[in-house]
């Protein structure tokens, strides 16, 4: 366990003296105490010198030279390491190397000779040293993601130095500038006119692009007839919760703490509403036979491959009469993935977008001839999640878990 000790503590040289002469106060970079490849190649270095002073001893002079190059490798890439552990530390500051150039020389010369007559370990102990090393910084990690134990500057620099795919989380603030941007879910009941009839429509895979043109380009469909638009933040990537989520009225917990929710559509037919749901495909999809009858709807209508027309043309029969409604209907002509393509995720992304858009904007035109022909009728139209099962350059021109909303009328 001692000698262990020295390789620590010759690996924290590495590893930690760079970043204090590079520490500004107020700076946030996380950074582990000990680097992962630095502990390896100082266990290894020591490994090799054993060898090769047992080849000298005995003569064995073909082996000593085989040994020595091993040994002078292991010492290169030690101080290479080192190196791109600096580098890495100075893209993040956006500094350049000047005088910090001496800091991996002087470092690993220093870890070296704090080692070097450190008694051998065997192969098989070193590779259990390691193994166990890696365990225990994934277990700590856990528990304190603020600070790490364990550096892995080789992997810092790969990551670093790759392309980096599109940041695709966070909302652009060009995007909030034009539209309302919100955490909350609770569109729909924030929205429902309680005066009129609502139809809640939500939409399969209607995601956020990072276009915002591509966005506008959508919303001009409904020109005239919003009464507001954004977007809003999904926790899960799926249908089935988008289409609870998106109809709760209100959660609460009775007297002995148990919690329970209570739907739009429950309210709605207080108010002498007429309710229903609408899908356009198989009532085993999601598990809808289980939950959808939850929800308080008087009607529900699960009618096997109908179209987004259809489903529209149903929706305006029932606009049609002298009764008040609350209709919700799940669209499903962009669901994913696309049949036309052969492969989820090898398919032409171009082609792929170009058969998604088209889908898209002939829903969308959809309920934009219903709210034309029922002025009175409050929509609220949301999207249940991003694109998926598709592509990933497809899937990148989307942000993550964030769908369009829009009122209309």
């Amino acid at each position: 366990m001692k000698k262990i000790l020295y390789f620590l503590v010759a690996t924290a040289l590495i590893t930690i003296v760079p970043f204090l002469f590079t520490f500004e106060k107020g700076q946030d970079i996380v950074r582990g105490l000990f680097g992962y490849e630095y502990f390896a190649l100082l266990l290894f270095i020591v490994f090799v010198k054993g060898k090769l002073y047992r080849a000298k001893t005995s003569l064995r002079l073909d082996k000593a030279t085989w040994l020595f190059l091993c040994l002078l490798v292991l010492i290169i890439g030690l101080v290479s390491v080192a190196w791109i552990d600096l580098q890495n530390l100075l893209a993040i500051k956006g500094w350049c190397t000047s005088w910090y150039a001496i800091l991996p020389f002087v470092t690993c010369g220093l870890a070296i000779v704090i080692v070097w007559k450190i008694p051998t370990f065997h192969l098989t102990d070193i590779s259990l040293i390691l193994f166990v090393t890696l365990i225990t910084y994934f277990a700590a990690y856990n528990l304190f993601p603020s600070q790490p134990l364990v550096q892995f500057p080789i992997i810092d620099y790969f990551a670093r130095t790759s392309p980096q795919p599109p940041q695709r989380k966070e909302i652009d603030d060009i995007f909030k500038d034009k539209y309302i941007v919100t955490d909350s879910a609770s569109i729909t009941r924030n929205f429902v006119d309680t005066t009129k009839s609502n139809v809640i429509i939500l939409i399969e895979s209607w995601g956020v692009p990072l276009d915002i043109n591509r966005f506008d380009k959508q919303l001009k469909i409904f020109d005239g007839k919003i009464a507001a638009a954004g977007s809003h933040h999904r926790m899960y990537s799926r249908t089935r919760t988008a289409e609870r989520e998106d109809l709760i009225h209100e959660i609460h917990r009775d007297s002995s703490g148990h919690r329970d929710t209570t739907f739009l559509p429950q309210i709605f037919t207080e108010k002498n509403c007429k309710t229903t749901f609408f899908f356009g495909g198989d009532s085993l999809k999601h598990q809808r036979f289980k939950y959808i009858h939850n929800l308080g709807f008087e009607d529900i209508h699960f009618i096997e491959k109908s179209s987004d027309a259809e489903i529209a043309n149903q929706i305006d029969d029932l606009l049609n009469d002298s009764l008040k409604h609350f209709i919700a209907w799940t669209t499903r002509d962009t669901k994913f993935p696309i049949t036309e393509t052969k492969s989820i995720y090898y398919a032409n992304a171009d082609v792929v977008d170009s058969i998604y858009s088209f889908r898209l904007e002939k829903t969308l035109q959809l309920i934009a001839n219903l709210a034309q022909k029922h002025p009175d009728v409050r929509f609220i139209i949301q999207g249940d999640h991003n694109p998926i099962l598709s592509p990933v350059p497809f899937q990148e021109k989307f942000y993550k878990r964030w769908v369009p909303y829009i009122a209309l009328n």
